[in-house]
């Protein structure tokens, strides 16, 4: 039977040159900080951003600064000795991380899912809280896996199963994807309750990487986020009972995973779409000073960009609201106390932010490469955007457009439309 995690040292750093200490305030405690430390990451990552994509290989250099930075625990509570940001902070993280490097961000965006369903469905737990101020203390980087060979795409349902005996549980997944598993520090993988449980009647189990088996079964030589080495993997994994949350899956996916997947995904969609606006005007600067006294014909194509990229940030800004007075109902009050045409507003809210960003992202890219020429279509250059324009079209693609469409039609059918005079 495995062991419990260990009780976790209270997460404070310590003291230069080993001088006692009893608090020693981390880079990202106050805001001006965490910005800070955001963009220092960011600088690395976008120093070997182009290595990372043309070898597809995990950016382990932004992630030894964002270990550093202590970033990866910049959303566990203050209780658990992280620095307690909010969804707003992290989303702002991931925008700024999206500049410098799309895969280092969206790594980092998938990390902190994790850590919000833990945090938001731990309940009483007592190993849960230790795994949080684990993480806090080593920096754990945390990853997923919720699809399956068997059922395809949709992470609402499960072949495999739990099996349990007596304290202990074993879980043995064929997962087709597993973004950065084989760097991750654990791993939250979704399975069927027990082995008689209907395919949607789904937990999620914490699975430690000292307790984890993962035999690869796919490389991930993809057009873009090369980086996050999303291979496939047989993956096998042991331990207690009690790393099982307590809540179904199905209200952990409603609640906390898809809301918080689309805004922290637009946040680094919006980040990338915003390096290349920033680019096209460092482009359009160029060409303005290489013919004085009028506007390069590119002008009209950078309004049309700077216009969709504030839309984009505009969306993201009232998604971030909505997500964050959700959450603060759910803290007031049961979610069934709650009015249904507030649920289902809120669901097809959060599938508009996904479709809309993700699309939305490409045009301004589009348009950006339209203003640079070959200068942004090259390699090498100030004005590159291939790299960005490759990864974006991964975004119409995690959980598919289509998919979202389909389901969002169906709330809308569900909706009633409010009474004259009330929001």
């Amino acid at each position: 039977m495995n062991a419990p995690l260990p009780d976790a040292a209270p997460a404070a750093t310590p003291a230069p040159d080993g001088a006692e200490a009893a608090v020693v305030l981390t880079t990202v405690e106050a805001e001006p900080g965490w910005r800070a430390a955001a963009h220092r990451c960011t600088a690395v990552a976008a120093q070997f951003a182009d290595a990372v994509d043309r070898e597809a290989r995990f950016p382990s250099e932004a992630f030894d600064a964002l270990k550093r930075e202590r970033l990866l625990s910049a959303m566990v509570p203050a209780a658990c000795g992280g620095a307690g940001l909010s969804l707003a902070d992290i989303g702002a993280i991931c925008e700024t991380l999206a500049q410098g490097c799309a895969s280092t961000a969206m790594i980092y965006a998938m990390h902190q899912i994790q850590v919000a369903c833990i945090e938001a469905h731990r309940g009483e737990s007592a190993w849960h809280a230790r795994l949080l101020a684990q993480l806090v203390e080593h920096q754990w980087l945390l990853a997923s896996a919720t699809s399956e060979e068997t059922i395809g795409g949709n992470m609402r349902t499960s072949a495999c199963s739990v099996e349990l005996d007596g304290p202990s549980f074993r879980i043995e997944k064929l997962a087709p994807t597993i973004s950065y598993g084989a760097h991750a520090d654990g791993i939250l993988v979704t399975a069927r309750r027990t082995a008689e449980s209907p395919a949607a009647d789904q937990v999620l189990i914490v699975a430690l990487r000292e307790n984890t088996q993962l035999e690869k079964r796919g490389g991930w030589d993809a057009l873009g986020m090369r980086g996050t080495c999303s291979e496939g993997f047989r993956l096998v994994a042991t331990g207690l009972a009690e790393q099982i949350l307590a809540t179904p899956f199905a209200e952990i996916a409603d609640q906390t995973m898809l809301p918080v997947s689309h805004t922290l995904w637009a946040s680094v969609w919006t980040g990338i779409a915003s390096d290349a606006v920033n680019r096209a005007k460092a482009f359009f600067r160029a060409q303005a000073r290489a013919t004085p006294g009028s506007i390069p014909p590119s002008g009209v194509r950078l309004a049309d960009a700077v216009g969709l990229l504030q839309m984009m940030q505009a969306r993201l800004s009232v998604a971030l609201e909505a997500a964050r007075a959700a959450h603060q109902a759910r803290h007031d009050g049961p979610q069934a106390d709650a009015p249904l045409a507030a649920l289902l507003g809120f669901a097809s809210d959060m599938n508009t932010l996904k479709t809309s960003i993700s699309t939305t992202a490409l045009q301004v890219v589009q348009q950006v490469l339209m203003i640079c020429g070959m200068a942004g279509y090259k390699n090498g250059t100030p004005y590159s955007v291939g790299r960005h324009l490759r990864d974006l079209h991964s975004a119409p693609l995690m959980i598919n457009n289509d998919r979202i469409a389909q389901n969002t039609a169906s709330l809308l059918l569900a909706q009633r439309p409010a009474a004259p005079g009330k929001a």
